[in-house]
């Protein structure tokens, strides 16, 4: 219930630009993009705070758009949270920048900035700003030089990289 609230509140001041000087990926395919993600690191946002072993699980929706089910387990409160979005494209279903939404008619962006474009193995993503930003996986742990890379790229982006949290996932 924790996550629902906090992305409300965050939902309701946030909006579907794109951030200054990042652009999402271009040839986003989106029935590649579907199914579960692991969470490997994040920027610390209240709404999060405290979850590990963090998924997102994206499938089709009946009108065309995106259902996003975002998954942690509370260490302080030994239980599992969990919420339920929607997505859908702002521009063409080819540009990796949606808009989602966990409350009511008010969206927030998601910016898929970079991507595995061979295998969809991984992706960065970041929202209408710096403050938000996510390395998602198919897997539950990735390789040293992945991790180098996102932070790497991360940094010369503009993100508070000395901030990102890695995501316990056992």
């Amino acid at each position: 219930m924790r996550l629902i609230t906090i992305a409300c509140l965050l939902l309701l001041s946030a909006c579907t630009s794109l951030p200054n000087g990042i652009e999402p990926v271009k040839g986003f395919e989106l029935p590649r993009y579907l199914g579960t993600w692991y969470e490997i690191a994040r920027l610390d946002h209240s709404f999060e705070r405290g979850l590990n072993q963090v998924t997102a699980t994206y499938s089709m929706r009946n009108d065309g758009g995106v259902k996003v089910v975002n998954r942690g387990f509370s260490v302080a409160e030994q239980a599992w949270d969990e919420a339920e979005g929607k997505a859908y494209f702002v521009d063409s279903p080819d540009i990796g920048h949606l808009k989602v939404s966990f409350f009511g008619p008010f969206y927030g962006a998601y910016v898929v900035y970079e991507l595995d474009n061979q295998d969809y193995q991984y992706a960065f993503i970041t929202s209408y700003n710096r403050e938000y930003l996510w390395f998602l996986s198919r897997t539950p742990t990735v390789d040293d030089a992945l991790k180098q890379q996102f932070i790497e790229q991360a940094k010369k982006l503009g993100f508070a990289t000395e901030q990102i949290i890695w995501v316990a996932q056992s």
